[in-house]
């Protein structure tokens, strides 16, 4: 790091629950969601410094059980000095009997960050200068829509997506037939121009067979990626469909912590990785996960919570794209910019995430 890291000392954490109507409804392999439920957490220091977060909660009920959860952190840390690392160890010595798994790791992670960007606000630095790096811009993919949907709709989003200049997309499969995969497929092909990326994503769609099945097939269509084909863990049946296939695999989203990551890796289940900066572990857990990753020499991409990735990303050495979804646009006061596909970092002091006050309340669950 190349900052001074500030003393700070943990006052008290708070967590409000908003649902954000999304830009485009994403229907996936899991079901469709149109409304986006985020946790928003404020971790207050007894110097002023307040330190911002928010969690993707993925059902609104799940924040009260997060906030639950945030306030046992709160007990237990209140009065001390904010360094990430010695807090996350501290914190998961405290819930090792129950886990450092689900709830507890989601909330564990979004303190983690915004006691982060608590020390970056009181450096008056971007978080990504205090963990190293420079500002910069960061190549980005839209992830904001291209779920399943009729074909026609499909290349009218596509189009829209390249709004702003990405020049990658990330479409959604898992269509009951490989025929309308395909037809989805280049449906959106028809529509983008030559040199853009097209991730495709099955959100644990398929079995082992049929995901080589339908890989084959997609193997001819020059895609970026294919994305989590099977269930999430299983990394003996990603290994042989990354074997077997020549579109590189990714997975990652789901990886639990650092040895989730390093299990995957072992078992040679993937091509490319993706860490959610709440399932790895917050700002600390990633910078793990990204040494792990440039060890290895596997590309590491981003999972959803643009605004902090992009600070992650300019620090991590095998970065390859951005995830870039604009779903807590509406509740902050300067969302994340997009400029010729590239997510821009703020040039402000910690991630850049300060709560819209009148959204919050508008949206607040």
């Amino acid at each position: 790091m190349t900052e001074t890291i500030p003393a700070l000392t943990l006052r008290a954490i708070s967590a409000v629950g908003v649902e954000v109507p999304m830009s485009y409804a994403l229907g996936t392999s899991r079901g469709r969601i149109a409304r986006a439920p985020l946790l928003l957490i404020d971790v207050e220091t007894a110097e002023g410094i307040t330190g911002r977060a928010y969690l993707w909660s993925y059902f609104p009920r799940a924040m009260v059980a997060i906030a639950s959860i945030l306030k046992e952190i709160e007990e237990r840390t209140r009065g001390e000095r904010v360094v990430p690392a010695e807090l996350w160890g501290r914190l998961a010595e405290r819930f090792a009997l129950i886990g450092v798994q689900g709830v507890v790791r989601m909330a564990m992670a979004g303190f983690d960050v915004a006691c982060w960007d608590a020390l970056a606000t009181a450096a008056g630095q971007p978080l990504v200068r205090l963990l190293g790096g420079e500002p910069r811009r960061i190549p980005a993919y839209n992830s904001c829509g291209l779920g399943l949907m009729p074909t026609d709709a499909l290349a009218d989003e596509a189009e829209k997506l390249l709004e702003r200049g990405f020049r990658a997309i990330k479409l959604r499969l898992g269509y009951p037939t490989l025929a309308e995969d395909l037809a989805a497929v280049h449906a959106v092909k028809r529509h983008i121009p030559d040199g853009v990326a097209l991730m495709v994503d099955y959100n644990q769609a398929l079995s082992v067979d049929e995901a080589l099945v339908r890989g084959r097939v997609l193997d001819r269509e020059n895609l970026a990626w294919l994305e989590e084909p099977i269930r999430h863990d299983d990394y003996a049946g990603a290994a042989l469909i990354a074997r077997e296939l020549s579109v590189p695999v990714q997975i990652g989203e789901n990886f639990s912590l650092l040895a989730g990551m390093q299990t995957a890796f072992n078992a040679k289940a993937c091509d490319l990785v993706m860490p959610d900066l709440e399932r790895i572990g917050g700002v600390t857990g990633w910078q793990q996960a990204a040494a792990f990753a440039a060890k290895r020499k596997i590309k590491m991409s981003s999972h959803l919570y643009s605004e902090v990735s992009a600070h992650l990303m300019a620090v991590t050495p095998t970065a390859h794209y951005l995830e870039y979804v604009d779903w807590a646009d509406k509740v902050v006061r300067e969302p994340l910019k997009i400029v010729d596909g590239e997510a821009v970092i703020p040039d402000r002091p910690g991630t850049g995430i300060v709560w819209d006050k009148a959204a919050v309340e508008k949206y607040r669950v």
